[in-house]
């Protein structure tokens, strides 16, 4: 449910954008058209406890293009219909498994 919250919210354009997020979209030479493309078709990875932030929140893995991946934290705002890009980066090899899907021990 909340995949296809993030995915539908994306395809819209219904999003919010952390300052951090844009400043490393910059640095990761992403734009936001870009991340949106590639939100509307992610894969929750991590989903984070709600218990001490304000909205339910998650990795998310996406392709900015076939070899590109790249991990966003969602906050998910259902109340106001839209999704919260916390942060955006790609993801280090030596920190992620071959599939981008699991931290290294």
């Amino acid at each position: 449910m909340m995949e296809a919250f993030i995915r539908t919210s994306a395809q819209r354009g219904a999003v919010a954008w952390s300052r951090h997020a844009v400043e490393r979209m910059v640095l990761h030479r992403a734009t936001r058209v870009d991340v949106e493309t590639a939100l509307a078709a992610c894969e929750i990875i991590e989903v984070y406890p709600d218990a001490h932030r304000p909205l339910p929140d998650c990795l998310v893995l996406a392709w900015l293009r076939v070899s590109e991946p790249l991990h966003a934290v969602i906050a998910v705002d259902q109340a106001n219909s839209r999704i919260f890009v916390v942060t955006v980066y790609r993801p280090d090899p030596a920190r992620w498994s071959n599939d981008w899907k699991r931290r290294r021990v």
